[in-house]
């Protein structure tokens, strides 16, 4: 077993901890959910960026490119200054929801480079302009620009022209579990020399000030200057849980020794003087001496909660420095610091994470394949952050800092009390986003799977927690409002982390039992909350799809009644069916399950009869062969004619039953016999199921879909019509048929208009943060591949559609599956001229060498030019791209004769 392999069993069965140190902090604290102690939940202005580096934060901390142990108790990152920036360049800048012309923007230039999944081995960049940080700038200029103009970026402003700028690149390797080296080069691609500060820091978070009782808050730990024995001066940092620990940095390439400076990470009271603290020394000291020659701003006495290594370096066009810098647990620390070994540590740990993605990634893929696979890989291991967020205690407040319960009580998350989160999570993105979002994770677990499995599998437990669930059954949304809901993909992914478990029989069945029992509960909250009628359909408010349709789903209709929401339907057939999957997987050695198998079996048939065949058509569009929300008035039930992702959720419901296995549940088949015998008339509107065998053999496949083959076929005919919803970089949200001829929508007094907008929202709906009137997200496109091949396996080579339509091309669904996965790989591929689509026209990702190979995973893309939009390291679910890099490796493969891996 490789070296990589042997640290994630150690760390799987806790015989050793190499887990407990990673890229869990934050890059975004400030303007949160969890910050905001606001009469009026404000958090963007109560919390802004201006207050980050001077008042301290309650419930966690953020630093760039940093580090810090699961609990976020001691952490690590570097600060910069340049000699022209008004403050320190210590945490990400970017702009709240109100600022940004479309919603929240991160406005900064940085990336993932490697990690392995233990992180014994990472790497990240940092591009920091020479020139100072354009933050007004920034904010005026995105303020004056509309809905309908892109947004102005850092590049835009000139900051990065004739190579201005210097590369910050982090390293990290663990020589053991508790022992971290730290390298830090600074590059400077400028014309001539620049000067910059580096401060490579180290701070406990500040669990003291608060008073609070849920976790250890006293006594105050201590940062302190001690004398080293053989190689000078040492950090040594107590902490009543995490221990002793030592820290140091080494002369620089260059020849500086750092300055050590210490101060405690505390609310700078000037500047904030409703807040509590402890300390006569503040957090934004090291600002106040570095930039502003404030002396008494540092500890004279060397001691405090926080320390920094200071030097100033001048660096030549071209030319690079390094710093060194080590953290390890007092009885672990080495014998040499900055010796021969550290260079060595690093080296081996590289290579064995060359070792690892040689055998994760296929090695018959082209280069420029396996960097994106690789890049995809580490934004997702580096997205994994520390979250805590207390509800309970948030809502009270603490005891020195009162709040205004009354204006809380029925506030956000205020039905919520349970909820307490103390985790490293898989976040969607460490600024943008950063908070966990339930969806998203689950479709961050199957990248996941391949790379750390037990990780995957403890993330998907962990959500069913008595403490994550509520009490009712629902799962926690995300925390700018908890009880949103999100499509039930729970179970799906599950499903599909139990599958990467093991060969057939040699599965994790502890695992799929543990979720199976608290996903009954989730499924329960679903059927008696958001089926109004007990009828079968399903309305779920906006379900993660934002602004898509004429309504914003997840208010009060203004035209009065309800929706009859055709994905929310489709989404509950598609719980339903991985629920039976999970119900028969575990009958196999539980016969107990087997009616439960039933019960979801019978749930799946109602909910596809009631799309298709309620009030005569169900939620199915004859003349359109399409399916489509419905408004129900009091009058009538008015189908709302938008072609979008609403209606081609339906075609991601295929279950498969093999009659084998059917046949060694006895109650279960009789059941499935019931069925077949007594509900024949389903037959006609979905793939009620239907039955393929091989000429000659006994047992053969049953398929269950909401569509029938006929509905499948006129699906796909819109789908994969390039006018409609297939772009050259995959599908598309909406129908591009709108682009010249809007839907217009007209009842009870109530108007809008719907329009093809492949790019940023055009609306307000959401804050303009996310459309999905357009443009091209990589979940649901992964989720219709995922059916297509589900539906090939059923029905063969014989199923065969016009692939694009009208293009006189036949395929069969494999073949259709593989299309549209290579249009999705080809967002992030170099064409011809060097260009990414996922770059759009941006010529320094073209002809500069220092950009070219860096490689951002956008939250969604440009319905036409794959340009990536939203935020820019969604390397949640974008990194699904390197799970089609895989399925397109093995395709390959299957093709060619040849293993997809060299090791095969």
């Amino acid at each position: 077993m490789i070296a990589e392999k042997q640290r994630l069993v150690a760390a799987a069965d806790r015989t050793g901890n190499w887990q407990r140190w990673g890229p869990y902090l934050s890059e975004r604290q400030w303007g949160t959910v969890r910050e905001d102690y606001s009469p009026h939940q404000d958090a963007w202005g109560y919390f802004p960026h201006d207050h980050a580096r001077s008042r301290a934060y309650r419930w966690g901390e953020d630093g760039l490119l940093g580090i810090c142990d699961r609990e976020c108790r001691l952490c690590f990152s570097v600060a910069l200054w340049n000699g022209r920036d008004p403050i320190l360049k210590e945490r990400l800048f970017g702009l709240t929801g109100p600022e940004g012309n479309h919603g929240e923007d991160v406005k900064e230039n940085y990336y993932y480079l490697d990690s392995s999944p233990t992180h014994a081995y990472m790497r990240g960049l940092y591009k920091y302009p020479q020139a100072e940080f354009p933050y007004v700038p920034l904010v005026r200029t995105n303020a004056e620009r509309s809905l309908g103009d892109r947004e102005f970026e850092l590049q835009d402003t000139g900051v990065f022209d004739e190579g201005r700028y210097f590369d910050c690149q982090l390293e990290y390797a663990k020589a053991a579990p508790n022992d971290i080296l730290i390298r830090i080069t600074i590059t400077n691609h400028g014309p001539h020399a620049a000067s910059l500060h580096v401060l490579p820091q180290w701070w406990y978070r500040n669990t003291w000030t608060w008073n609070c009782t849920h976790e250890g808050c006293t006594p105050k730990p201590t940062l302190r200057q001690v004398d080293g024995q053989l190689e000078g001066t040492r950090i040594e940092g107590r902490h009543s849980t995490l221990g002793r620990w030592l820290m140091a940095c080494d002369v620089s390439s260059d020849g500086q020794h750092p300055e050590y400076l210490f101060t405690d990470n505390e609310t700078n009271t000037q500047r904030h003087p409703d807040q509590p603290t402890t300390s006569e020394f503040f957090k934004d000291a090291f600002h106040r001496y570095v930039i502003h020659g404030e002396a008494a701003a540092i500890n004279a006495q060397r001691l405090g909660t926080k320390v920094a290594a200071h030097s100033r370096h001048t660096v030549q066009p071209g030319g690079s420095v390094v710093l060194r810098a080590r953290m390890c647990q007092a009885e672990e620390t080495p014998q040499q610091w900055f010796g021969q070994e550290f260079e060595q540590v690093f080296s081996q740990r590289q290579a064995e994470t060359d070792e690892f993605y040689a055998q994760v990634i296929p090695d018959c893929l082209t280069d420029d394949q396996r960097q994106v696979a690789r890049q995809a890989y580490a934004g997702l291991l580096w997205t994994k952050q520390f979250y805590h967020y207390v509800v309970d205690a948030w809502l009270k407040g603490d005891s020195n800092y009162e709040v205004d319960v009354s204006s809380r009580k029925f506030g956000r998350n205020h039905d919520w009390h349970h909820l307490f989160n103390r985790d490293v999570i898989s976040m969607p993105d460490k600024w943008e986003y950063p908070w966990y979002a339930a969806w998203d994770l689950a479709f961050h677990m199957l990248p996941m799977a391949q790379v750390d499995l037990e990780f995957a599998k403890q993330q998907l437990i962990l959500f069913l927690r008595e403490w994550y669930m509520h009490p009712n059954g629902s799962l926690p949304a995300y925390e700018w409002a908890l009880s949103d809901v999100n499509p039930p993909v729970h179970a799906w992914a599950c499903w599909n982390v139990y599958q990467a478990t093991g060969g057939e029989g040699e599965r994790d069945q502890e695992f799929l039992a543990r979720t199976f029992q608290k996903l009954l509960l989730n499924f329960t909250w679903w059927v008696n909350r958001k089926d109004p009628h007990g009828n079968h359909i399903f309305s779920g408010g906006f379900l993660g799809l934002d602004n898509i349709g004429v309504f914003d789903r997840s208010k009060p209709l203004p035209t009065g009644g309800h929706l009859r929401q055709a994905d929310a339907t489709a989404w509950m057939a598609f719980f339903c069916g991985h629920m039976l999957k999970m119900a028969l997987e575990l009958a196999r050695k539980n016969n107990a399950y087997s009616d439960m198998a039933s019960k979801f079996l019978e749930h799946y048939l109602s909910i596809a009869d009631a799309t298709n065949a309620l009030h005569g058509t169900g939620l199915w569009d004859e003349q359109d062969g399409f399916y489509y929300d419905h408004l129900q008035t009091d009058a009538a039930s008015q189908p709302l004619k938008v072609r979008s992702l609403v209606g081609l959720i339906p075609l991601c419901t295929p279950v498969i039953l093999d009659e084998r296995k059917i046949d060694d549940l006895p109650n279960f088949s009789k059941r499935t016999e019931w069925f077949l015998n007594h509900r024949s008339e389903m037959a006609g509107q979905m793939s009620y199921l239907t039955r393929q065998c091989p000429a000659g053999e006994e047992y053969g496949l049953r398929l269950l879909a909401l569509p029938n083959e006929e509905r499948l076929r006129r699906l796909l005919h819109v789908m994969l019509d390039e006018r409609e919803f297939l772009s050259a970089y995959g599908i598309r949200s909406l129908s591009a048929v709108y682009r010249d001829t809007p839907y217009d929508f007209h009842c009870n007094g109530y108007s809008n208009r719907v329009s093809y907008v492949p790019g940023e929202s055009d609306s307000h709906m959401f804050g303009g943060n996310s459309n999905w009137r357009g443009p091209i997200w990589l979940p649901i496109n992964h989720l219709i591949i995922e059916s297509l091949r589900t539906y090939h396996q059923f029905y063969g080579d014989s199923f065969q559609v016009e692939c694009p339509t009208g293009s006189g091309q036949m395929c069969n669904l494999a073949q259709v599956a593989d299309e549209i996965q290579s249009r999705l790989i080809r967002l992030f591929l170099p064409d011809e001229h060097g260009r990414r689509a996922c770059h759009g026209d941006d010529p320094l990702y073209v002809k500069h060498p220092g950009w070219r190979d860096l490689i951002l995973f956008y939250e969604y893309f440009h319905g036409d030019t794959g340009r990536g939009l939203g935020a820019s390291h969604q390397t949640g679910w974008t990194a699904l791209v390197a799970n089609m890099l895989t399925s397109q490796a093995a395709a390959m493969a299957a093709s060619s004769g040849q293993p997809a891996y060299a090791s095969s």
